[in-house]
Parts: C-alpha cells; sequence; structure tokens
C-alpha cells in the first residue's frame, strides 16, 4: 500500500497514524478542515515531502472522489469530536459523522477502495454488559439528551460501513476506540487527561464532573496506531467492529490524584456537576471496559503502555507547551 488518504488527519490519532505511514517509506494524503485538528501536527510529516495535507470538508463529493481514487488505502477519521462541541452543536456533529462518512464510504465503495472507518466506545451507551463486546447490544438514550447524537452518528457509520460491505463488497473495517490518550491530544474539548494535566501544572483545581467515580481505560495513542495498521492488512478483520482499547481501568477521581501526583501539583480537587458542565439532564455513561478478545484474535493485542507511563509522556509534552507560551507572551 503505498498510498494512503487519511481524513482527520491532522488531528490527534490521524496525525499519528501519518507519522507512522510515512515511517514506512509510503505516502500519504491528509484531508482535514482544521476545525479542530492543527496543522502544527504535521509539521515534521509535511517536511518528508510524501505527505499531502489538503484542507477540505469531507462532505465535499468531489474534493473526496479526487482522493480517493488515488490511494489504495482510506483511514477515515474525521468526526465532529469531544462531549462539549456535541453537546452544544448536535445538528453539526450529525451532519458532520453522518453526511461526511456515507460520502467517504460512496467513494470507496466506487475505487473498491480498503477502509477503515474509526468509531467509539459511545456508541455502548446505557449498556451495563462489561466488559462491552462488539456483538453485544447497544443501549443509547433519548435524543431529548443531545450527548447521544455523537453516539447514534457512529452507530450509523458502523452500519453503513459493514453494510457497503455487505451489498457492494466494500473492504471496510469499523474501529470502536476507547479513550486513546497520549501527545498531541488537545484539552480544548474536554479530554480530560490532558485537561487535568494543564490544570495541575498551572496549579488550578482539576474539575471532576459529577463524584468522580465513573470508570475510564486509557489507551496510549502509539498502541492504537500501530493496531489500526495491523487490522487493515488482516483479512478477517474486513466486515467486522474490532474493540481497541486497554482494559485497565480506573475512576475519574483516582486518575486526578494520579495526574496530581506524577506532577507534584499543589493543586486541590473541584468537583462541578454534570448539569453546570454540560447541559441540563445529562447522562452520564458510568463505566467503559472493552473487551478485547477479537482484537487479540485478529492481531495479537495486547496494550503494555500502562496509564503511568502515558501521564509522564503528556506531563513532559505539557510542560513543553507551556514553556513556549511563556516564552511567546515574553
Amino acid at each position: 500500500m503505498n498510498r494512503t488518504l487519511i481524513t482527520g488527519g491532522a488531528g490527534f490519532i490521524g496525525s499519528h497514524l501519518c507519522d507512522a505511514y510515512l515511517g514506512r517509506g509510503g505516502e500519504v494524503v491528509v484531508l482535514d478542515d482544521l476545525s479542530s485538528g492543527n496543522e502544527r501536527n504535521l509539521q515534521a510529516a509535511l517536511k518528508t515531502g510524501r505527505c499531502e495535507l489538503v484542507v477540505g470538508d469531507v462532505r465535499d463529493e468531489a474534493l473526496v472522489q479526487s482522493l480517493v481514487q488515488g490511494c489504495d488505502l482510506v483511514f477515515h477519521l474525521a468526526a465532529r469530536i469531544g462531549l462539549m462541541l456535541v453537546v452544544q452543536s448536535a445538528l453539526k456533529t450529525l451532519q458532520t459523522n453522518v453526511d461526511g462518512t456515507h460520502v467517504v464510504l460512496r467513494q470507496a465503495a466506487k475505487f473498491k477502495c480498503k477502509i477503515l472507518v474509526a468509531s467509539t466506545s459511545e456508541v455502548y451507551g446505557l449498556s451495563t454488559e462489561f466488559p462491552s463486546r462488539e456483538d453485544g447490544a447497544i443501549v443509547i438514550g433519548s435524543p431529548e439528551k443531545n450527548r447521544w447524537s455523537y453516539a447514534c452518528s457512529k452507530a450509523i457509520d458502523e452500519f453503513a460501513a459493514l453494510a457497503y460491505f455487505r451489498e457492494e463488497g466494500l473492504p471496510a473495517i469499523a474501529v470502536r476506540l476507547f479513550n486513546t490518550v497520549g501527545p498531541r491530544q488537545s484539552a480544548r474539548y474536554g479530554m480530560v487527561v490532558p485537561r487535568f494535566v494543564r490544570q495541575a501544572l498551572r496549579g488550578d483545581p482539576l474539575t471532576v464532573y459529577g463524584d468522580g467515580t465513573q470508570t475510564r481505560c486509557f489507551c496510549y495513542v502509539g498502541e492504537v496506531v500501530a493496531a489500526l495498521m495491523k487490522l487493515v492488512e488482516h483479512a478477517d478483520a474486513v466486515g467486522k467492529v474490532v474493540n481497541i482499547g486497554t482494559q485497565e481501568e480506573v475512576r475519574i477521581i483516582d486518575l486526578a490524584h494520579r495526574v496530581i501526583a506524577a506532577t507534584n501539583s499543589q493543586s486541590t480537587i473541584k468537583f462541578v456537576s454534570f448539569e453546570e458542565a454540560y447541559e441540563a439532564n445529562f447522562e452520564e455513561i458510568m463505566r467503559r471496559v472493552p473487551d478485547i478478545g477479537r482484537a487479540r484474535e485478529f492481531i495479537g493485542f495486547s496494550p503494555r503502555f500502562g496509564l503511568d507511563a502515558i501521564l509522564r509522556e503528556i506531563i513532559a509534552e505539557q510542560r513543553d507547551l507551556s514553556a513556549q507560551e511563556a516564552s511567546t507572551r515574553k
């Protein structure tokens, strides 16, 4: 596979994926509207001469067609993400995530181009079956609550990808990502790990939403990217949904304490209600933990990068960014 299209490739995961394919000697085309991605994430990639950044919308059918037809492989990561954005603009979330994915899938099917569609653990919603299995039921909340627009949009993306596989022979894979973290992840849209780290480094209170007893499993971006690259090369993954994440489960309140300890911060913890943080009648997913048996069977997936090691890397990056910002202000 010599030429790869990555939609959303200027974002957190997409830019790491771009670097990985360039490291193999391939060529990469990035399609990104830069609404949440950042060209800075591609600085090293663009210097190779084998990465092209196209600033545009995945809903632009003619543009997407022109890019897909010259590629061997598509990673569709472009999406409206982050609960803050989703709650504030459910309509934009649905338009970007659903309409954009259909455009990319149509063009991939037209050119018989293998595609991996990034989905999310959010689709499991309020399910109480743990660990969450790909063939298990999904339980999504009421449409009167904006947060579920994201989960619904990604579930529709999965249905569409698998429908194209079954009915048009498109070699498609859907991957549910569980809280990927690491360098380049922005705190702008409420992502909890970079948000906690930035607050701790400033000495500000760490804002924990709810009572902090909700749990998450944080998987290192490097291991996620390696898994995505292996999945597209594995024939049995085609036509399937695959969980990618770690099973190291941590309460958010405990995460806050670990960040404070790791940064040697004097920060305290401030509890903020979900209603104050997001919207009235907000529904939280209180537990997320993936069953990764399918990924282990297909590609031997077994994450080894623990949370403490991840935190050290993110803290080092955030310290560098803070130093750069301070230098710029002088």
